[in-house]
This record gives structure tokens, sequence and C-alpha cells, in this order.
């Protein structure tokens, strides 16, 4: 017989199967003598495989083997001493001592010595080197910097690149040299420490230098927006004058450092707005690059600019389009991508594309193909969703669960643009969720369908068909308890809701404990609806009372918690009709407070009524955002993070805007939490935490963006006191600023009402290192509500500062300055606690006509009927129910708010809004409140 040895994988089950000991025993032959350059070398590779497997190794033992392999250098081998670069790396972050091996790195740096040797021990000499001892070894890496030979001033500039983030003061310093090696000129015309009197001296044309050297003086000068402004000009031909990037001498032979550029430019734009027209003919000059790569990143920076218009777009997706039809699969893809993520924001910018699309759909490349039907799905119109869903159909069981997840999540986007297309989109999810797949993907197509039955109330009952086949055989525990609840949900409300029952009892016979337990919770939803005729509720108990025999115990508790809900009307209203939930990041916070709080057993049990209720609708609202912000991180290919409160509030839609107020209302609470913690953190306002924090507002921009200091306002309202955060923000580079605080003084006299009482400064700020200031004042008549304006002073002390390192000058003591800030308001609505209080219409009809509060007005001011609701939104500081930021007609809407006055009286407020053009936006205010005079208070936050 005829056996064929397979080399790499006997190489490669060598490796897996390595023991650790052995191999340090091994080690032994690096003190024999003569050297023997192969087994040694072998033996480094298998002590890297070690290191890089997470083996872990004891300061001693990597300390004696450190030693050992320096003995190494005494080989000439080049191959040998690689090795010994590349463990000596490794090891020198868990070895003692390793400085001693200086010496014999310096001697390699000589110039006698091979190009390989100099490049390798300056990467080597930059790990192991102390921040204390770079000095000792600057002139070292500035002559490297600037060496002629690519491999030397590559490994110089990465190793800086490296070095900075310990020592940016001695790096800084170097800044010349780097700029040099940018512009490709030598440091002087001399012989130079590496060698460079030898005329026989080839120069490179390797332009990889300059991609380093950009990376790194980037990283020198991020903080000074002039020198970054200067650095991109000068390499664009706008500033071919500047003594500061070398003349007219300044030109960049890398397509990679192109690229950075193109990146460099986008983030001054983010700076400094008022650079973006100056800038933007930049981008649409790199986007006629001759280069693939650098149109393609300045195309990709223009469909990603904040506000960018369809005629703004027009160059760089002209330009994508052109990409679509490369004969290379990287460009296809990385064109179409960037037109599909462009498509969520601007789909009548990317229609023109839609031929050569449509042609991609065939593509070899399955994932250049995802990207094309799901940039269609989003692009196309009516008439062309059957032909595309069809074209899909044929490669789902081609492509990965990580793009069938794109795909779905594109079917889910289009249910709701195309409703009239309901029949098509659920043949089709229905189709994949048959097909094998992962849990994502799964979910993805589950949750779609549940989207078409919550907004397609034709295909309500045929989508729950579907989704009852789909548990009779689902293998993800998950989705079966998502499927059930909604059955819960949705079923009871159909025409047949028997139908349904007979599917979840299934799941109670042949199920594990966790879906029969959802099982029972979803039969309790049918039993205790309200539309129920009294033969399926005797139904529904006789299948809860066999549950109560089964023999699991959460299956048993449920069964019978179900049966003793089912005794009266009010118990069901209360403990299974209502939708409402506890905000659970909020929750989970008060319990780890709670657990941590040694003495808080003491005191009592745990109080829910300190935790704030959402309703569902606001629930899946933020979940909705936090799958649109990952689907965005997937097709763009960043770091998925999770949403922070303050930029779900802030950052993703601007204020004033419906979904700003959607998004803020759906953390609100979180954020407030956040806003506890880091108040009862400092020392002045830590006795303000015995009182509830009553609301936190919205964050008011003080300043513009592009001003010497970016200030916001942030008000915390506390039973008996009132705190105004001030977020400052330096951008001055040259000065640092001490004692920083903000005057504020009422345009009114409300002494009698409030008193200043803590003024907490900010020691020292830095330029772009934001700080906190404080401002509380004490309510003196806890039966008054002041609405008043307060005019804001920033003062501080201004000293003279070295920009490059931010220290302030010795001996300068500073001057006192004070900078203007725009007006902080106080109203009615900074009183109000956003609170959801279930069944509202029961809670108006409860309170009665005698404690309301009827006014109308006139808002000439507002073009729009939902540009009117979110101002009010913002005036009242009440939470909005479901539907109220969202007009169904551009002529008139209805709105409901609810809130609690003061964290306590529970308020209720509604609105009709008529609309005509010319007359602006005619308003009536009806609210009811516990106490009259909350009623009157609340109209007054308008007027």
């Amino acid at each position: 017989m005829n056996f064929k040895k397979d080399e790499d994988t006997d190489e490669l089950g060598a490796l897996m199967n390595l023991d650790h000991s052995a191999v340090l025993q091994e080690a032994r032959i690096f003190n024999q003598t003569p050297i023997r350059p192969r087994h040694s070398r072998l033996l480094l590779a298998k002590i890297l495989f070690l290191l890089y497997r997470g083996d872990s190794m004891p300061t001693t033992e990597a300390t004696n083997l450190f030693f050992s392999i320096t003995k190494l250098f005494q080989c000439k081998d080049m191959s040998l001493r690689q090795m010994v670069y590349l463990t000596i790396k490794e090891l020198s972050t868990i070895s003692e001592d390793v400085i001693m091996v200086t010496s014999s790195l310096m001697k390699d740096m000589q110039p006698k010595s091979e190009i390989t040797y100099r490049a390798n021990a300056i990467r080597a000499l930059c790990k192991i080197v102390d921040p204390s001892m770079l000095p000792g070894i600057e002139r070292f890496i500035k002559s490297a910097i600037v060496e002629k030979t690519p491999a030397i001033a590559s490994a110089a500039l990465v190793s800086s690149l490296h070095l900075f983030g310990e020592a940016k003061d001695v790096v800084r310093r170097w800044a010349n040299e780097v700029n040099e090696a940018l512009n490709g000129k030598a440091i002087s015309q001399g012989p130079s420490f590496f060698g460079g009197s030898n005329p026989n001296q080839v120069v490179s044309t390797s332009n990889i230098v300059q991609y380093h050297a950009i990376g790194l003086l980037y990283a020198i000068r991020q903080h000074d927006r002039m020198a970054v402004l200067k650095l991109v000009q000068g390499f664009s031909g706008q500033n071919k004058s500047s003594s500061w990037m070398g003349g007219s001498g300044a030109t960049l032979r890398s397509n990679m450092a192109y690229v950075m550029l193109v990146r460099y430019a986008v983030r001054v734009m983010e700076n400094d707005p008022s650079l973006v027209p100056q800038l933007h003919v930049l981008l649409e000059k790199w986007i006629r690059h001759r280069s693939d790569m650098v149109s393609l990143e300045a195309a990709r920076a223009m469909c990603q600019l904040r506000d960018v218009t369809a005629k703004q777009l027009t160059g760089a997706v002209n330009a994508l389009q052109v990409f679509l039809s490369s004969p290379r699969p990287t460009v296809r893809f990385a064109a179409i991508r960037t037109l599909n993520t462009l498509a969520r924001t601007h789909p009548e910018a990317v229609q023109p594309c839609n031929v050569d699309m449509e042609g991609l759909i065939t593509d070899s490349n399955r994932s250049v193909a995802t990207f094309a039907i799901t940039t269609l799905l989003k692009t196309g119109n009516e008439a062309s969703v059957d032909r595309l869903m069809k074209q899909m159909q044929g490669f789902m069981t081609e492509i990965s669960d990580e793009f069938k997840t794109i795909v779905a999540e594109a079917v889910r986007s289009l249910c709701r643009k195309f409703p009239g297309k309901h029949s098509v989109f659920l043949a089709f999810l229905s189709g994949v969720l048959r097909d094998e797949g992962g849990y994502d993907f799964k979910r993805s197509a589950i949750e779609a369908i549940v989207d078409l039955a919550k907004h397609v109330p034709e295909c309500n009952e045929a989508a729950l068909a579907h989704l009852c086949e789909f548990i009779e055989d689902c293998e993800f525990t998950k989705l079966s308890v998502r499927v059930l609840h909604f059955l819960g949900e949705e079923g009871p409300h159909t025409a047949r809701p028997s139908m349904y029952i007979r599917h979840i009892y299934n799941r109670v016979v042949l199920e594990n404990a966790v879906v029969r337990a959802a099982a029972v919770s979803a039969l309790a939803k049918f039993g205790a609806a309200a539309v129920a005729d009294p033969s399926l509720q005797r139904s529904v108990r006789v299948l809860l009372q066999r549950c109560l025999d089964d023999r699991e115990d959460e299956v048993r508790d449920r069964a019978a918690w179900a049966l003793r809900m089912a005794g009266g009307e009010r118990t069901r209203d209360k403990y299974v009709r209502d939708d409402s939930t506890f905000a659970l990041a909020v929750l989970e916070r008060k319990l780890v407070e709670y657990c941590a709080d040694s003495g808080a057993a003491a005191r009592g049990r745990f109080s829910f009524d300190s935790v704030p209720r959402i309703s569902r609708a606001q629930e899946e609202e933020t979940r909705a955002r936090t799958r649109l912000e990952t689907m965005d991180a997937v097709l763009t290919g960043s770091a998925i993070s999770a949403p922070s409160a303050s930029k779900s509030a802030t950052a993703t839609s601007e204020p004033g805007t419906p979904a700003a107020a959607s998004a803020g209302f759906a953390d609100v609470y979180e954020q407030q939490a956040q806003y506890v913690s880091k108040l009862n953190a400092i020392p002045e306002l830590a006795a303000f935490g015995a009182q509830p924090l009553v609301s936190s507002q919205r964050a008011v921009d003080l300043t513009e963006a592009e001003t010497e200091y970016v200030v916001r306002c942030v008000k915390h309202v506390y039973e008996a006191h009132i705190v105004f955060q001030f977020d400052v923000t330096n951008t001055i580079p040259e000065q640092v600023v001490e004692q920083v605080e903000v005057a504020m003084e009422p345009e009114d006299d409300i002494s009698d009402v409030l008193q200043p009482v803590v003024v907490v400064p900010i020691p020292e700020l830095r330029c772009d290192e934001p700080g906190t200031a404080y401002v509380a004042f004490e309510r003196v008549d806890m039966d008054t509500f002041p609405s008043a304006a307060f005019a804001c002073t920033l003062k501080f002390v201004v000293k003279e500062c070295d920009p490059a390192t931010g220290e302030p000058e010795e001996g300068d003591e500073g001057f006192e300055d004070e900078y203007s800030l725009e007006a902080v308001d106080l109203g009615a609505g900074d009183f109000m606690q956003a609170s959801y209080l279930p069944d509202s219409h029961a809670l108006w009809e409860t309170l009665g006509a005698d404690a309301e509060c009827v006014e109308t007005f006139a808002l000439a001011n507002f073009d729009s009927i939902a540009e009117c609701v979110a101002r009010v939104v913002e005036l009242l500081g009440m939470c909005p129910l479901e539907g109220a930021l969202t007009p169904k007609s551009k002529a008139a809407h209805q709105a409901v708010f609810t809130g609690k006055w003061m964290g306590t009286t529970k308020t209720v407020a509604r609105t009709r809004m008529t609309y005509q053009k010319g007359t602006g936006v005619t308003m009536e205010l009806a609210v009811r409140s516990e106490d009259q005079g909350v009623s009157e208070l609340v109209v007054s936050a308008i007027a």
C-alpha cells in the first residue's frame, strides 16, 4: 500500500500537542557551543507558539529563558536573528531586567549591520525600552526616521507610534523628522548615523514610509486643529506655499497615505463645521483620484457626512456606480456596501444605480449579491418587489447566516414601506423559516413576521398561522417563548382564538419546562381577555387545571396564578391586561444598590415604588433603536456597542424633533439613574441624595459648537433643591483655565422662592478635557413653583500653556476672565416627572372635571403638527403615549401625555391640534390632575 505523508498536518499536529515543560527543558540548547541555528530557530518557533496560545509563564521562568536567548546574538544566521528579535519582544512584557539586552540591540543598529538587523533591532529596542530611558536613544530613533532605506524608516516610525501612548512629550519633539520623512527629504546632506554617506546606496521608491509618517504626524498634531487643517491642505494642493509643510515639495505618493488624509479631513469637518464647504471641495477632488482605494474612501466619507444633500452626493454616487462594474470583487463589495448604508438615509440618491445593482444579484460573490438585493429593497418601488423577492429565494441557501440576517432585516423594513405586498413578504419569510439556519437568522425572520402582524391588520391571522406552524418544530427555546408570548397578546383579539389555543396547549404537552411555562402564560391571556366568551374561558380554565399536575414548579405556579387571576374583572385588569412594565435598567441598578447597602435590609424590604414603569410601546421602541444601531454596525463594519442614554437623547436625533423626543423618553429613566449616581458622588451635593430626584431634563446648549468654550446645561429638580449642571469644554490648546464656575443671576427677583446654596467649580480645565460645574438653589417656599430666566456668565482664571504638553507655564499666576452664556430657563415642565401611567382613559375619568383646566392656543410660528408636538413634549415635560409623536394627518392630530407632578401627583394632558397653512397650529390643551393648582401650572407651561 502507498501512504502519502501530509507534512502540513503533521507539523500543525506537532505544534498543537506541544508540552510546556518539555519545550523549556529543550531550551538548554541555547547554551551549547557551537550554536545550532536550525534547531534553535525551530525551538524559538515553539516558544512563540506557546505564548500565542495563551500559556502562562512565571516571571522567573521567563527571565531565565530571556537571557538564554540573548546568547544567540553570537550567531550571524539571519533567519535565527529574526526569530530572536520576535521572541525578545514577546518575552519583554513578562521578564525582568530586559533592559540588559540594549547593548546587543544597539550593536545591530550600527551602519555595517544588515538592513534586516537594523529594522528589527529598532522594533525590539522600542518594545523593551522604558519611557524614562527614551531620551537616551532619542538621537538613534530620530536618525532612523529620516533614513533613506524604507525598512529602517518604517520601523522607526511605527515604533514611535507605539511609544506615543507612553511618552507623548518625547515623541512630539520628533515632529520635524517625521515631517521630513513624509516629504521624502533627508535630515541633512552629510553622513547619517545609519551610513547615509555610502555613495552606492540605492534610494528606494517605496511609499510605505509616507503612510506611516502621516499616521505618526497626525498623532502628534491631533489636538491642534489648525495644524491638522494645514496637514490636509498641504498635501491636497491648497496650501503649496506653506512653510510648515516644507514648501511646494510636499507631495503624497502613497495611496494609503491619501486614505488617511481623507479620514483626517472628515474629522476636521466634524470638529469645525465652518470648514465643511472648503473641505467638501477636497473630497470631490479625491473622489476622482486615479486610485480606486482613495476614490472609494472619499466616496464613503462623502456619504457619511452629516446633513449632506442629494446634490452633494451626486459625485460620490456616480463614482460608486462605476465601481459596481469593476472586475475586482473587493471593489464591487466596497461600493455596494457603501451604497447599502447610504440607502438607509438617502434612498432617492441611490436610485440611479438600481439597474447596475440588479446586475449584481447574480454575482458569483454571494456577499456582493446579498448587499445588492438588500439595497434594491430599500430603493426600489412597489412594482419591483415581486421580482426582487423571487430572485432572493434563489440564493438564500447559498449565503451565510450573517447575510441571511441582513436580508431578513431588509425585508422587515420593507414590510412597513409597502404594506400592500404583505402576502409576498409573508410567503418569503415563512419559506425561510423552514430552511436551515442559526438562531439570529430565525429570530430576525420571526420579528419581521411579528412586525407585519402588528402594523398590517389584513395579514394578522395569516402571520399568526405561520408562527403556529413554526413552533410545531422549533429547535430554539427562546424563539418558541417569543412566539408564544406574541400569540398570547394577539390571539385573543382574532375571530377564532380557539384555533391558536390548540397549538399553544400542544407545547404544554410536548416541550421542555421553559416553553411549557410560557405556554401557560399565553393560555392565561386567552382566559383573561376582555373579548373572550364564557365558553372559551371555561375551556381555558380546564386546560390550566390540567397544568397543575405538571412536574415542574414553575409551570404549576404559573397555572395556579392564572386560575387565581381569573377570579375577577378588577384583578385581571391589574395583573394580566396591564401592558406596562418596569424600566429594567433602573430596576437592575436599584437592586444592585440595595444589595450593596449592608443596612438596607434592616431599614425595610425593597420597594418597587421607586422603580418607574414604562409602556410596552416604549420598551419596543428602545429595542428597535438598538436593533437599527446594531444593523448599522454590521453594515459599516464598525464595532457594536450598547447605546448610551445620553447619546440616544442628543446625538441620535436633533433636539426638537419627534425622533429626539421619542428616543429621549425611552431611556430617560436610565439616564436619570446615572445622574443620581454622579450627583451623589459630589460631597457638596451628596446631602441632596436623601431626597428623591424628580426629573433630569435634556441637555441644552448654551454656546455654539465652534466657540472657545462649549457649555451645556442639565437641570436636576429635587423635592427641596434645584441643581444646574454645566458641562464645560475648553477648545483653546494654548490655555489652561482654573477655578471655572458659572454665575447665575435671575432676571426677576425670586429671592423669596429660591436661594443659592452651593457652587461647585471645576479646579482645572485643559484643552478638550470636559469638566462639570454645579450651581444649586434651595426652594424656600415649597408651595411655589417658580418660572424664571437666569443670566449665566462663565468665570475662570486663564493661564498660558504649552500646546504640546498642556502644562501651564511656570510662575504664571494667570488672569481672571469671563464668558457670556445664553440664559437658562426654569419652567413648569421642569417640575414634572415624565412617567407612564397605565390605562390613561380610566385615569382621566377618575380624576374628573373638577380638577380640569382647558386652554386654547394659537401657535402661528409652527410649520407642521409634528414640529408643534415635539415642542409641546419639551415644554410639558410629560411622557407621550403611543401615537402622540407620530401624527397620521397633516391637518389634525390628537395626543395624550401622562406624568407625575413632583413625582407624586398624577397628571394627564390631552391635546387637539389643527394645522392650516398661513395661520399655523391651533391647539386645545386640557389637563386633569389630582390637584387643581397643578393643572393650572401645567397649562401655564405653554402660555
